[in-house]
């Protein structure tokens, strides 16, 4: 099936992928959490090849969103919160090479049991933080290098969840940023997309080191599609971040998520 994959799915990758790209621009998401049911349920890959392809569009997603968002939210922001952001991917990318490894050793039962709790966890992340809006927290002194071994002990578990799900993580990094090292929203979002894209270029290398990653005409198409639609969407979606609803459109694509969660069990008991 890898290999002799219609039109249609091609059609289905890049038109999916233009609202999911979007919320790369918009949120500060990689959008790799609604790229994974995509390849799992509408295409038809089984969770094992799911997984380094999502990485893979998500990688490019993220390097043309941090540049469309830039724009209206100017990198120079991040400046104050840098020893976190160092400490945030350390920790990530530590944390991403052996996640790869934990993805090889799962059998395909376990691990799409795993990502079906992870989508609901997100899912449900993403509803209480449009219930109540994460509000600057600023837990820490003004200690470069207590924040940066916080930064770096939370980058661990975060790049874990990165490497498994196949995303860049920002549905974590972002309320970790507002709610422990005091950053408006604007900025967490910026800094996640900095943050998650050397997690991922991480993680999808080791996937190919290892030859997990699969190969194939057909894959490539696949993976064209669903970079150029990602592409369009995160460049509509970083022009969109200054009047959007995010709130809503969080409690949507929660809701979402959990919905995809509880399809994936029930697909594969």
């Amino acid at each position: 099936m890898l290999s002799v994959i219609r039109c249609r799915y091609f059609r289905k990758a890049f038109g999916y992928c233009i609202p999911i790209g979007g919320l790369a621009g918009l949120i500060g998401l990689g959008g790799g959490e609604f790229r994974l049911p995509l390849l799992m349920h509408a295409i038809g890959f089984d969770a094992k090849c799911a997984v380094p392809l999502n990485l893979m569009v998500s990688l490019v997603t993220l390097a043309f969103a941090l540049a469309t968002r830039s724009q209206a939210a100017p990198l120079i922001t991040i400046t104050p919160h840098l020893p976190e952001i160092a400490g945030l991917a350390m920790g990530g990318m530590a944390s991403a090479f052996f996640g790869a490894h934990l993805v090889r050793l799962l059998s395909d039962a376990r691990l799409t049991r795993t990502i079906a709790i992870l989508l609901a966890s997100i899912g449900i992340l993403l509803l209480i933080e449009a219930a109540f809006p994460f509000q600057k927290g600023g837990l820490l002194p003004d200690d470069s290098t207590l924040r940066l071994i916080v930064g770096a002990l939370f980058g661990l578990g975060i790049g874990l969840v990165s490497s498994v799900l196949g995303v860049a993580g920002g549905e974590l990094l972002i309320p970790a940023l507002v709610l422990i090292f005091g950053a408006d929203i604007k900025t967490a979002g910026s800094a996640s997309i900095l943050i998650s894209l050397v997690i991922v270029a991480v993680g999808l290398w080791r996937h190919w080191r290892m030859g997990t990653f699969p190969h194939g005409r057909g894959i490539q198409h696949i993976t064209a599609a669903m970079s150029g639609g990602s592409l369009i969407g995160a460049a509509l979606g970083g022009l969109a971040v200054a009047v959007a609803p995010v709130a809503f459109l969080k409690l949507l694509l929660g809701a979402v998520l959990i919905a995809a969660a509880g399809k994936t069990l029930l697909r594969w008991p």
